[in-house]
């Protein structure tokens, strides 16, 4: 699995080749599955959705998945995922499916909620937040990220304080959660329903927190080499 070989920020010199404990795909593997068996909320509609195992010192965290994604059995499936996809492709030089293999991709909440009475996506409950929580916990504290790039306000707010978004969105922060500090680079999400990102000054501060995540030292050494495909 070539992704595995690229994605352990420890670099062996002597080779320019990243390597990578055994154990820790291992324990990350069994952390997945174990997830994808998980039926804590009784209001949620499983099965929960993984990006997979994939060891790398960049995290993405989502918001809830779609109706769409746990048919499709991967995150960002549907219409906002080519959005996300395209901002990197064309923000950051890299392909949906180099991302894919390369990035962790987590959530606030693996299941999607169901939706609401009035329509559209029900917003988890403060108790499914929680108990969803403790899965990403034990990725982080698993993988030890260096970047944690938060997509939408309600993953945003899961590490900084409610603000809105152009206050938020185009700076650097530094965070922390079980034990492990890293650096937090927000983005928008990029839902069709939302005109944030379309419009200024969200274009502009988009565009910032894009290259913020390129120039990241994290980003720029796990792909350095790598060309959009």
């Amino acid at each position: 699995m070539p992704h595995i070989l690229l994605a352990m920020p420890q670099t062996d010199p002597s080779t320019d080749r990243i390597e990578i404990p055994p154990q820790l795909w291992f324990h990350l593997n069994n952390h997945v599955d174990r997830l994808l068996q998980c039926r804590r909320c009784p209001s949620m509609q499983p099965i929960p959705v993984s990006g997979g195992p994939v060891v790398s010192p960049i995290m993405l965290v989502g918001q809830a998945p779609g109706d769409k994604e746990p048919l499709l059995g991967r995150p960002f499936a549907w219409t906002a995922g080519k959005t996300l996809f395209r901002w990197f492709q064309e923000g950051c030089g890299i392909s949906e499916a180099q991302f894919r293999s390369m990035i962790y991709m987590a959530a606030v909440c693996r299941c999607f909620p169901g939706k609401k009475a009035t329509g559209g996506d029900r917003v988890p409950s403060p108790e499914e937040i929680t108990q969803c929580g403790s899965w990403l916990a034990a990725e982080i504290a698993l993988l030890k990220p260096a970047l944690v790039i938060p997509v939408g306000k309600l993953a945003i707010q899961q590490f900084l304080a409610t603000a809105p978004l152009d206050q938020v969105i185009g700076r650097e922060w530094q965070g922390s959660r079980a034990g492990v500090s890293f650096t937090l680079i927000p983005l928008p999400h990029p839902s069709g329903a939302s005109p944030w990102h379309r419009m200024e000054p969200g274009k502009t501060l988009l565009q910032a927190a894009l290259k913020q995540i390129r120039n990241h030292p994290a980003f720029a050494q796990h792909f350095s080499g790598v060309r959009a495909c």
